[in-house]
């Protein structure tokens, strides 16, 4: 694992920075596809969890996030929007756009669900860190904010790569991954008042230029211009 700031690691998959899940202090964010469980069982040898945690509830993280919970015996908390999806990921299916990539990635990376044992709100405290609801790419999507460093585990309300070739650079999600794109947007607006000096993605590298993250959500207009 790699520390990315003060009590917070990010688990190394393949491809780097493909799919990311956070270690922040003895909290799981995030767990990848179903076929991740092992290697995070692996890479979190010698930690103690008291807790899972979800950004969202889609395939590409809520996958081994079962897995983990019976293993290490923890609870699992969820933004409250996404709880019904997360203790059944046929909702997740059912909520996207109607496009073949994330139904063919629901088939190949979807987990069983689990039951939540916590609901998420705006204003929780998870690990040190403020609870921000940023709904759009999910219902129930929640980011992660330490004031104290200014550090933001944003999830995919943008991404800091192409989802699908890999290529880097900031971006906001895929229409076809994304149920309401206009509120997604909107939510990534909220956010520019942090000015956040380390960024963490659910895809893509870590950002730590805080000039070039403001001045990517200034220019998102309010709402997207239909095509």
């Amino acid at each position: 694992m790699k520390q990315v700031a003060d009590g917070v690691w990010q688990l190394p998959g393949f491809p780097p920075n493909a799919i990311n899940v956070y270690l922040v202090e003895d909290v799981l964010i995030d767990a990848a596809t179903r076929h991740a469980g092992r290697r995070i069982a692996r890479q979190l040898k010698g930690h103690r969890l008291s807790a899972h945690v979800l950004t969202h509830a889609h395939a590409d993280h809520q996958g081994a996030s079962r897995e983990i919970c019976l293993r290490y015996e923890v609870p699992f908390w969820v933004g409250e929007g996404d709880v019904d999806a997360a203790e059944d990921p046929k909702l997740i299916a059912e909520r996207m756009p109607k496009h073949p990539i994330p139904q063919l990635f629901w088939r190949i990376m979807a987990g069983p669900g689990h039951k939540v044992d916590r609901a998420l709100r705006e204003g929780d405290e998870v690990a040190g860190f403020r609870v921000l609801e940023v709904p759009g790419h999910s219902a129930g999507h929640v980011a992660f904010w330490r004031e104290s460093d200014r550090v933001l585990i944003l999830g995919d309300v943008l991404n800091n790569m192409d989802t699908l070739t890999g290529i880097p650079g900031l971006r906001e999600p895929k229409t076809f991954f994304t149920p309401d794109p206009d509120l997604n947007r909107r939510s990534a607006r909220k956010l520019l008042p942090l000015e956040p000096k380390l960024v963490l993605f659910g895809h893509g590298a870590p950002l730590r230029d805080t000039r070039k993250f403001v001045s990517f959500l200034e220019r998102l207009p309010a709402e997207r211009v239909p095509a």
